[in-house]
């Protein structure tokens, strides 16, 4: 769960953003409505005031609150799934999913956006409100102050790797890649949520969620790993409801998306309900929750790098970071071991690997890094595939030289900001691809190189929130191709995923 774009970001200059090109031809359709008949939303529907324009102030409450340290185990209860209904309109749990909704509640304290006060707007809906008196109210807000308290005794965590520190090397820069000629991009199909085609809100208690960020978990599957997810008592706007989980994560086999990306599977705990991978401490000015930034496969053995979120800002677009971190899984995914050594601490809020896309290539896994927040630049790093647990084994860039010791100097890859990095490379033409969410411009753009240091083309915009008023992410499909890139995108009021598609020329 990321807070979406807001109008006051649009006071930064465009101009550091390094999209110069004209944006795409962007086709807005009505909303999703999939083969069972059910609707699901439109994310280019455009916000209308109900009521007047309202005052809330907040009185902050200190609220003292005891954290067990070190964290607990997670509970790592995982139930295979049945197969799906050979009918896709029969629900396969409808003893759990098809009962009365239960009333809505508040989001998470603290989290992205769970209170529409907050979380502003960027859309330019108009209503009116005639002769009403405007609301006023004044409210508690809870602010936690966590006291560490002794937990209940672990295990030792193993021995750290012996340290290994690379020797410099030269990172010379490429000419830049011409940039991609992008045409008419589409909303193919909401993946997540009610109404959508893989009816996540029916099969796995997923009703609210974001993100949807794609790897290839090994030949002819993807994995898809969302964000902050709510179950029954979710509705829109936003982040909101009960069975608040920080992560969950789905596989497709799905070949052909032209209609949709389909949805095989999920990772359970119990019949029909997505089970949360990461385990967050669900505390605000502690840890909030733990969020997936990109994930990858070397052999039998997946990684996923993550974002220890110590608190959303009542700033929109800002957010605070305990660390960033990586853990992996030898089990296709279905259990995850956060690494205890391979980890970024965010010192004085600067590190610039906090919100990291990590991919493969070569001899080495590349990871691309942004501080917290979306008004950070991205910063390089590399590491052999043998060593990525070992954080003493990679190397930063840093003024056209790979070095060991460059982690809080590393050299931006791009001039202006950038958040939610997504980063694939196209071994069959030695081509880069990165596209991100340029918050100054309010748009998802996409970009080539032919190294990882660059140099990088000219940011295009593919989306923007003229057409899609509060979209946030922006993850590449691994299986993209030169002629098609699908990418998903994250929309706020709806609080979903949807599979998009841009055509290159």
């Amino acid at each position: 769960m990321i807070r979406r774009l807001s109008a006051p970001l649009l006071v930064l200059t465009l101009a550091a953003s390094g999209s110069v090109l004209a944006p795409a031809t962007a086709t807005a359709a009505p909303a999703p409505t999939n083969a069972c008949g059910e609707t699901g939303f439109d994310p280019s529907a455009k916000e209308e005031a109900a009521e007047p324009p309202g005052i809330d102030i907040r009185v902050p409450w200190p609220q003292i609150v005891p954290v067990p340290v070190p964290d607990p185990p997670q509970d790592l209860t995982r139930i295979p799934q049945d197969p799906l209904p050979t009918d896709p309109c029969a629900d396969p749990c409808p003893d759990i999913t098809d009962t009365a909704p239960e009333p809505s509640e508040p989001g998470p304290a603290g989290s992205s956006g769970s209170e529409s006060s907050e979380s502003g707007s960027s859309s330019s809906g108009s209503g009116s409100w005639g002769s009403s008196i405007p609301r006023f109210s004044i409210a508690p807000d809870p602010e936690p102050i966590p006291i560490p308290i002794p937990g209940p005794g672990l295990p030792l965590p193993p021995p750290p790797p012996f340290p290994r520190f690379p020797p410099a090397e030269p990172g010379p820069v490429d000419a830049a890649a011409a940039a991609p000629e992008v045409g008419e991009v589409t909303l193919v199909a909401q993946l997540t949520g009610p109404g959508s085609i893989n009816r996540t809100d029916k099969r796995w208690q997923v009703n609210g969620t974001d993100l949807g960020i794609m790897w290839e978990s090994k030949p002819g599957e993807v994995a898809i790993a969302f964000g902050d997810t709510f179950g029954r008592g979710w509705a829109p706007p936003g982040a909101n409801g009960q069975d608040w989980r920080s992560n969950v994560l789905g596989h497709s086999t799905d070949r052909d998306l032209s209609d949709g990306l389909t949805l095989d599977s999920m990772v359970q705990d119990s019949r029909c309900h997505a089970t949360e991978l990461l385990g967050s401490r669900k505390v605000k000015n502690w840890e909030t929750t733990t969020i997936p930034t990109s994930g990858f496969a070397i052999g039998d053995r997946q990684y996923m790098s993550y974002m220890s979120v110590r608190r959303w800002s009542t700033v929109p677009g800002r957010w605070y970071t305990n660390r960033g971190g990586i853990a992996y899984s030898d089990d296709g995914g279905q259990t995850w071991t956060k690494d205890p050594y391979a980890k970024w601490e965010n010192i004085f809020g600067m590190n610039q690997f906090q919100v990291a896309s990590m991919v493969p290539a070569g001899d080495h896994v590349y990871m691309f890094g942004t501080p917290n927040g979306r008004l950070g630049t991205i910063a390089l790093a590399r590491v052999a595939t043998d060593r990525v647990l070992d954080k003493s084994a990679y190397q930063y860039w840093v003024h056209g030289t790979w070095t060991p010791v460059g982690e809080h100097s590393p050299t931006p890859i791009l001039d202006g900001v950038a958040s939610e990095v997504s980063v694939r490379y196209d071994g069959s033409r030695d081509l880069w691809q990165m596209s991100y969410l340029d918050a100054p411009a309010e748009t998802i753009v996409l970009r080539q190189a032919n190294s990882p240091q660059g140099a990088w083309s000219a940011g295009v915009p593919m989306v923007s929130s003229a057409d899609y008023p509060d979209l946030y992410g922006g993850f590449l499909h691994p299986w993209s191709t030169a002629d098609d890139v699908y990418f998903t995108m994250s929309e706020w009021d709806s609080y979903n995923v949807y599979l998009m598609h841009a055509t290159l020329r």
